[in-house]
């Protein structure tokens, strides 16, 4: 896996010779964009940081709570010191003083391993970097930048209206420049190996079947390709790309790029595929991921708070029998009002699974309900 491959700390000495522009630039040839689902350039995101002419916070996502999502926690169980260098290369160009690291509460068994590796890395360097653990205390919303932000501060994990961006504002209102796991492990990577791949994503695999597990592949790779990989136990009908990601049918001949994906009304998200049989019915499928959406909700705006109670109302009451075609309508009339008039990334998708699954599954609903 071109993500496993080690620095050594070799890229940190680059700093040496290579000045920051030169950084910056490299990794726009390369192409390097977040990894954390909105795929925005790196660069371009650290200059935005870097034109405030302020003091500069630096914040690794490594909260990673969307379903079927694993390939962070790969990565820090299998190439942490190549992400510690990402760490402390990004906080020198960035010229931060203070840099955190917001765990997922679930991983705190690996909270040991980091600070013994920025330990360790750090008596190694001229320079000691100041990087703190914060543990998430288990909120889905948190997976969001500004709610990420809040709870480094202390406060309730709740979004914030946009803008200001953390890029302008965040903080303890300066700015702040947010990353995953993934893509500050890749800076690194593309600053010494010539031959670092932009295409290549890691492919989180599960649901019905024998092989799930983490799988690194170009984009454009085919969907019957990921299919063999992962084995399923039954004939295919549909693929989740984790929650708020959507549910579209298979095509096995499809290639798997954001572009694709976007043209079903779905989003490629951190490419989490969960695999659904045909054992399965979708409306059942939507019901569980809106008892995740409405357990989750931070319950801020009134769309997502009660919306996402509305809809698993109503899917409640479909699969169960008790629906009628009324309530389907209702069902995607609700769905499209929270997304359009929620805060945050979490409310805009809230009623995302419904809608796809409903654009290319009805048949699934229509046969739950009483005509």
């Amino acid at each position: 896996m071109q993500i496993l491959r080690k620095t050594n700390m070799e890229a940190l000495k680059l700093l040496e010779v290579m000045d920051r522009e030169n950084i910056l630039k490299k990794m726009e040839e390369k192409s390097l964009v977040g990894r954390g689902g909105a795929g925005f350039p790196t660069a371009k995101k650290w200059k935005m940081a870097l034109e405030q002419d302020d003091d500069i916070y630096l914040v690794i996502n490594a909260d990673e709570g969307e379903p079927g999502t694993f390939k962070d926690k790969f990565v820090l169980e299998n190439n942490l010191e190549t992400f510690v260098e990402g760490v402390m290369i990004s906080s020198k160009i960035l010229d931060v003083e203070k840099t955190y690291i917001y765990l997922r509460g679930e991983y705190e068994y690996l909270r040991q391993d980091i600070e013994d590796t920025i330990e360790e890395m750090n008596n190694k360097t001229s320079k000691e970097f100041d990087i703190t653990i914060v543990r998430g205390a288990g909120a889905y919303v948190c997976g969001e930048e500004t709610s990420i932000l809040q709870s480094i501060m202390g406060h309730r994990g709740n979004s914030m209206e946009k803008p200001p961006y953390p890029t302008q504002e965040g903080l303890w209102k300066k700015p702040t420049v947010v990353n995953n796991v993934e893509t500050i492990t890749c800076v690194p990577q593309l600053l010494l190996y010539d031959d670092w791949n932009p295409d290549l994503r890691l492919f989180s695999l599960s649901g019905n079947v024998s092989n799930p597990g983490l799988f690194e592949a170009p984009l454009g790779v085919k969907v019957s390709t990921l299919i063999d990989l992962a084995r399923p136990k039954n004939n295919l009908k549909a693929m989740s790309l984790g929650n708020f990601g959507g549910i579209m049918p298979i095509e096995e001949n499809m290639e798997i790029t954001p572009e694709l994906i976007s043209d079903e009304n779905c989003f490629h998200g951190t490419f989490s595929l969960i695999w659904i049989d045909e054992t399965n019915n979708i409306a059942d499928i939507c019901k569980n991921i809106s008892e995740f959406y409405t357990y989750e909700s931070c319950g801020k705006c009134t769309p997502c708070r009660e919306g996402s109670k509305e809809i698993l109302d109503l899917l409640n009451k479909i699969c169960s029998g008790q629906g009628t075609k009324k309530d389907i309508e209702l069902l995607e009339n609700t769905a499209k009002h929270v997304n359009q008039t929620s805060l945050c990334g979490l409310g805009k998708t809230v009623g995302k699974h419904v809608l796809t699954g409903l654009e290319h599954f009805k048949t699934d609903f229509m046969e739950k309900v009483n005509q």
